[in-house]
């Protein structure tokens, strides 16, 4: 599962990863001596030193093993059965691909940058799985789900509660431009303005996600 969500990712953005997440999943004990907080079911984890950057991505046994049973089904119905499960490991595997692309290219990334960019990801990999008739419903569904009807857990700091609603905030006023495409069925400009946004950087992607259309 961890390699398709990678590899529909990479065919979203037109690009190849050469780290793959799946090499770099770690179990519980590993997380927690690595620095992990503990309570998430999905989690990167990230160490800097000497001009490298270290990666491990930690993804909770249950979480997995809600979703073993869609290991060799298609996403849609993954889609239908288990999207809250699907999101996370969605959410984890996109943190890991953008760190190792920024890390390639010697640029800091924020935490906000980080967030907003996966919660794209995640509409983006969940749309395209039913692109064709009926995908304009789809996607206004995945908008109330993704970004309308959430909520956040009461232990987050007032720093990391203001970083999730910001990028909530930002990653659905982008998506919410991009349902033109999604209603005219324009595929290559719907994957061009997601490429384009992608390869942004710092504070020129927070913006683009802000502006209003």
């Amino acid at each position: 599962m961890i390699a398709r969500v990678q590899a529909h990712l990479e065919a979203i953005y037109g690009f190849t990863c050469e780290a793959r997440a799946e090499g770099f999943l770690v179990d519980t004990e590993a997380a927690v001596l690595l620095g992990s907080s503990g309570g998430l079911e999905e989690e990167l984890l990230v160490r800097e030193g000497e001009g490298e950057v270290e990666l491990a991505l930690y993804l909770a046994p249950a979480l997995l093993s809600r979703l073993r049973p869609y290991e060799s089904a298609p996403v849609h119905a993954l889609l239908d059965g288990e999207l809250d499960g699907f999101c996370q490991l969605a959410e984890g595997v996109s943190h890991f691909v953008y760190m190792a692309q920024t890390a390639l290219q010697e640029r800091t990334v924020s935490l906000l940058e980080l967030e907003a960019q996966a919660e794209v990801d995640k509409f983006a990999l969940c749309l395209l799985q039913r692109w064709g008739t009926g995908v304009e419903g789809w996607a206004r569904e995945l908008i109330g789900k993704l970004f309308e009807r959430v909520s956040y857990r009461a232990r987050l700091t007032e720093a990391e509660r203001w970083r999730y609603q910001e990028a909530n905030r930002l990653s659905r006023n982008f998506c919410t431009r991009l349902m033109g495409h999604v209603a005219g069925r324009r595929l290559e400009r719907l994957l061009s303005e997601l490429r384009y946004a992608y390869r942004l950087g710092a504070q020129a992607k927070l913006r683009h996600f802000a502006q209003v259309s």
